[in-house]
């Protein structure tokens, strides 16, 4: 809480820059997290012991809780907007975990720090906070190992890019922050403002969504712009492994993404649905020329599809099938190990191959049949570990849209809202085809504990709620 504390410096001096107000709520949250922090560290400041895994699962879920929460104080603080404690939290917690979902309304004129704040949350949240913590905690005579095995998304998540983990998380860092500054300057240079830049280029690598503008992308009406967002949202949905892998001390070598059977995959899935979108969108006429429906089907395939949920266009008033297809499509979402929502392709995959191999042995009851990946076959407890997460993703899903729709919401709404929260998306369909401020204040915290169990991939919150979990 001590160290969160400083994210809410920069946008107080963002407010001191553009004049427009803002900058009290977060000097107020400042002080209130960094006293209370320290009310909390002081005690226990002498109290030093090893994690074990069930004390990382408990501190990840903790730390997205409570910084959640701590995040939700310039929004209750500030003046303008004017949000209620239901919205403020919800508002904290989409960005935080890079869903993108928002209850703001007039963006345009709010005021730039409250924007840049958004943006801000949404970057810190985008690689993880935890790994960010990992790199310190060792400094602090505290391992890492039990964090990042429970933070780092995926199916494998006993590997790591390097020996030491303070090292491999730090690597993802640098990773992240060289990404970010890249997105920027390209952003700038087609044709955005500096402050836009720096904001769309946080929400850009983190796969977040968030815009200063109530009309998203579509506001700079740019098809450079346009471009230039999708080639980072597929750079920033792949594993960030392969990044590491490819950009080493001894050189660039990009044929480890080619090697690699998730990114194969990513790309077919991206390809098809692009083809799918422009050809359903010329055959209906909607635009002027097959320039223009290419853009719009690219960006809008890409952006939803590695749960982002930037917009050019109201996708929601598409014909039908193409909106559905889309939020069907951010089920699978980016690459373990990216900063996309979803279930992961590589998870789609070794589900795809498992069907496959269950099929062989109805034909072939004798034989054996191993799943390989990259060339190396897996253990059958990383498949029986998918399934497992495949059964707890679906099982949430259904209980949050059943208390949706117990709650008053209509079906296509109780379903696109709880996907596009359970896979950190953004938008839906129907009442929250725009935003969420519309909805009743027990949906939105019932879309809090979805967004939360996407971003933390079910399983680490979901062992909390088991009695073995807190039995000795």
């Amino acid at each position: 809480m001590g160290l969160f504390s400083l994210s809410l410096l920069p946008p107080a001096l963002v407010a001191v820059i553009y004049k427009d107000g803002g900058g009290a709520a977060f000097i107020q949250a400042f002080f209130l997290s960094l006293l209370l922090g320290f009310l909390l560290w002081y005690p226990n400041r002498h109290h030093k012991k090893d994690l074990r895994t069930r004390e990382g699962f408990l501190l990840v879920v903790l730390f997205w809780g409570v910084l959640g929460s701590i995040g939700a104080v310039p929004f209750i603080f500030s003046s303008q907007p004017d949000l209620s404690l239901a919205d403020s939290f919800f508002e904290s917690f989409s960005g935080l975990t890079t869903t993108g979902a928002t209850v703001l309304v007039g963006l345009d004129d709010l005021p730039k720090a409250i924007l840049f704040y958004r943006h801000l949350l949404q970057w810190l949240g985008g690689m993880g906070i935890i790994v960010l913590a990992v790199a310190i905690l060792p400094v602090l005579g505290v391992g890492g190992m039990q964090l990042y095995r429970a933070e780092i998304p995926g199916p494998v998540k006993d590997s790591k890019m390097t020996p030491r983990i303070a090292e491999s998380a730090k690597a993802l860092w640098y990773i992240y922050l060289a990404l970010t500054i890249a997105c920027a300057f390209a952003y700038w240079l087609a044709g955005m403002d500096l402050f836009d830049a720096i904001c769309h280029s946080f929400s850009t690598i983190a796969i977040g969504g968030f815009s200063t503008h109530d009309a998203s992308m579509g506001y700079f009406d740019s098809t450079t712009i346009n471009m230039v967002c999708v080639v980072f949202l597929l750079i920033a949905a792949l594993n960030f492994s392969l990044h590491f892998a490819a950009f080493t001390r001894r050189g660039i070598n990009l044929k480890v993404y080619f090697r690699d059977a998730e990114f194969k995959a990513l790309l077919v899935v991206q390809l098809t649905l692009t083809l799918i979108c422009f050809a359903t969108l010329y055959h209906s006429g909607i635009y002027d020329n097959p320039e223009e429906t290419f853009d719009f089907a690219l960006f809008q395939a890409v952006s939803i599809s590695t749960t982002a949920g930037f917009g050019t266009e109201s996708f929601h008033m598409w014909p039908l099938f193409l909106p559905m297809l889309l939020i069907f499509s951010s089920f699978i979402g980016g690459c373990g190990g990216s900063t996309a929502g979803g279930i992961k392709v590589m998870r789609v995959i070794l589900l795809l191959l498992q069907g496959s191999r269950e099929l062989k042995r109805l034909v072939h009851p004798r034989g054996m049949f191993s799943i390989r990946i990259n060339g190396k076959a897996l253990p059958d407890r990383v498949i029986d570990a998918v399934w497992g997460f495949f059964s707890a993703y679906a099982l949430v899903f259904v209980v949050c849209m059943l208390i949706l729709m117990a709650l008053g919401l209509d079906n296509i709404t109780a379903f696109s809202a709880t996907a596009a929260c359970l896979n950190n998306l953004g938008p839906g369909l129907g009442e929250v085809a725009s935003n969420y401020a519309s909805i009743g204040d027990g949906a939105k915290w019932v879309l809090v504990v979805a967004m939360l169990f996407g971003r933390l991939e079910v399983f680490t919150l979901l062992v909390l709620f088991t009695p073995t979990f807190w039995k000795n």
